[in-house]
């Protein structure tokens, strides 16, 4: 997908809406490496508003979810730095079914978000790899494993 620029707060602000929104369905973890840290978060897509959907060019579906990585050098004593990274995503369900989640950068005003969308099906648990690698090759790539339970709306 090619997105429109567009104010990171934007997304930032939408991804926050859909964190509160999403304490039952959605998850938000952060995993600490080699002096970065990762933020990744899951939630269905029809928790973006339709604006912020519209300019990132992402469908508001019950079945398509949304997964959200952001990583960040961290500086003590000062707010830390977005970082450009490879993000490369493996997601599997419990029959064994891969879900292809294509990540899209999104750099706008200062942050960087790593994007993609994938299909779900009520009460689906995927298991997630998330290989992450910083751009500035001083850090070793690092994997993080999750999984989470979707409810799709009907």
């Amino acid at each position: 997908m090619n997105y429109p620029r567009i104010n990171g707060w934007i997304l930032a602000m939408a991804v926050s809406i859909a964190l509160t929104l999403a304490n039952t369905g959605g998850a938000e973890q952060a995993s600490r490496f080699n002096g970065y840290i990762a933020h990744y978060n899951t939630f269905n897509s029809t928790f973006l508003t339709p604006d912020v959907a519209r300019a990132y060019g992402i469908t508001r579906s019950g079945n398509l979810a949304l997964l959200n990585v952001a990583v960040l050098k961290e500086n003590p004593g000062a707010l830390n730095e977005p970082v450009n990274a490879r993000v490369e995503v493996q997601a599997t369900n419990l029959a064994g079914q891969r879900k292809v989640i294509e990540m899209t950068e999104i750099e706008d005003a200062g942050a960087i978000y790593y994007i993609g969308t994938f299909r779900i099906r009520n009460e689906e648990r995927i298991n997630f790899v998330i290989n992450i690698t910083p751009v500035n090759g001083m850090a070793r790539p690092h994997t993080i494993r999750f999984n989470q339970i979707f409810y799709a709306e009907q």
